[in-house]
């Protein structure tokens, strides 16, 4: 497998664009995703802690807001996943992460040390998980203006080809 230029791969001899190559970009896909499944999961399973961490956090309504994040984490995923309005799920993924990001790792507010030190590479690990996702949203939505259109309604007299 050789790379001929920054939009191609070849693989067995034969040119594919590296967004074509469906198993690659799927598994791309998952693994962007994987922590909002693992975590939606974990919060449906063990729901009172899940309330508890967006208490300590003094989010309220706790309750509703873990309901929330769990159907956003676990919905917007699969969006992504299955690929059906892949774009919408990105950019929720993207906000929720940005949000939770501003919320939970305010390192400024840290005393200089190693806490300081981990929120700071998380708070910037965070930053890179939301432009993944902005450009996971921007490729499908490129993806579905550059694909051709078919008309949905025939008029009286057309003949389908």
């Amino acid at each position: 497998m050789g790379i001929e230029s920054d939009r191609s791969i070849k693989i067995a001899g034969q040119d594919h664009h590296w967004a074509a190559v469906p198993r690659v970009r799927w598994i791309g896909l998952l693994l962007l995703c994987a922590a909002y499944l693992k975590g939606g999961l974990q919060k449906a399973f063990d729901f009172q802690g899940a309330v508890a961490e967006l208490e300590h956090f003094q989010l309220w309504p706790a309750n509703g807001l873990t309901v929330a994040v769990i159907i956003l984490n676990l919905g917007a995923a699969m969006l992504i996943l299955i690929g059906w309005l892949r774009w919408l799920g990105a950019l929720a993924l993207a906000a929720f992460t940005l949000i939770a990001t501003l919320v939970a790792l305010r390192y400024w507010e840290l005393p200089p040390g190693p806490m300081r030190q981990f929120a700071t590479n998380s708070f910037f690990e965070h930053l890179g998980l939301i432009g993944a996702f902005i450009l996971v949203a921007w490729h499908d939505l490129r993806e579905r203006s550059q694909a051709p259109q078919t008309p949905h309604v025939l008029q009286s007299g057309q003949n389908s080809v």
